[in-house]
């Protein structure tokens, strides 16, 4: 298993990393099988979408705030209820096909790390699974 840290910046925010775990599997020379990336985290997630336009990751994040604001009335008392509900929802982990060494993805697609309960230092744990 690989370990890497992600730095961000906001409370809530999309940061990119694709080139990040492109650059893993160029360092190990991975070529064919499939990438698992997850992320060991209450508030924090991992998602695929579009990388193309810096709009779509504002829109997730103010659609997701929208959806379950910071304060709801949440029982959990720490102020980050928001946070466990929204990694929830997008997801801890994700699985990503390796084919001649690169990452497939689509046309605008790009790989994300989500903050909903920043500024933090996050992992992210890569698993290799092929030759």
């Amino acid at each position: 298993m690989e370990t890497f840290e992600v730095h961000t910046t906001r409370r809530e925010e999309l940061v990119r990393v694709t080139g990040a775990l492109q650059e893993l599997v160029d360092a190990k020379g991975w070529r064919e099988g499939a990438l698992v990336v997850y992320c060991p985290h209450t508030t924090a997630a991992l998602t695929v979408n579009e990388d193309a336009d810096p709009d779509v990751a504002a829109d997730l994040v103010a659609a997701l705030s929208r959806l379950l604001p910071r304060e709801a009335g949440y029982k959990h008392v720490e102020g980050n209820s928001d946070a466990h509900v929204k990694t929830t929802l997008v997801g801890p982990s994700l699985t990503l096909i390796v084919s001649g060494g690169r990452i497939q993805l689509g046309t605008w697609q790009g790989v994300f790390l989500c903050e909903w309960d920043g500024p933090r230092n996050r992992k992210i744990w890569a698993q290799w699974l092929g030759q």
